[in-house]
């Protein structure tokens, strides 16, 4: 799981999920990161490939109102039983507008009502203070384990 996002809270957001389709797609691929966070997070194009072979993930473009300002990719793994947060990110010249914060919510709601997880799993490259930051505030807590040289987090819905 990857991120960049640099949050300023914006109360009056409309922030909306929805499935890549031919219509996104050209939008998604467009979005970017800043060259310091590439590093951190797969091209949009790349997830995308992913989600066409990963029969279980679901590809997201994130919108501002019509603005397309991310990305953001969700799955189940049958081996585990855990929902993931596989991919989430802002395009750079959206980053500090409070959409992260935002999207992540949508996103957390999104699966807790339509896959009915109680908990959801995320990892992030050991040093994107961007992203611990960003997830410990959404309440995911780091489990002790590493994935693929991520950090995993969890957030517990049960009690939700």
């Amino acid at each position: 799981m990857q991120i960049a996002e640099s949050a300023t809270e914006n109360a009056n957001m409309d922030i909306t999920l929805r499935p890549v389709t031919s219509r996104e797609f050209p939008a998604m691929v467009r979005l970017k990161v800043t060259p310091a966070q590439e590093e951190f997070v797969a091209p949009n194009l790349y997830s995308i490939a992913e989600a066409y072979v990963e029969a279980t993930w679901t590809p997201l473009a994130i919108y501002a109102g019509e603005e397309p300002v991310g990305f953001a990719m969700y799955g189940h793994d049958p081996e585990t039983d855990r929902w993931w947060i596989i991919r989430f990110m802002i395009d750079v010249g959206q980053q500090g507008r409070g959409y992260g914060r935002a999207a992540l919510r949508a996103l957390i709601a999104r699966m807790a009502e339509r896959c009915g997880c109680r908990q959801i799993f995320l990892g992030y490259v050991p040093g994107n203070a961007v992203a611990e930051r960003l997830y410990a505030q959404a309440g995911f807590l780091p489990t002790g384990e590493i994935e693929d040289g991520e950090i995993v987090a969890r957030l517990d819905l049960a009690g939700e």
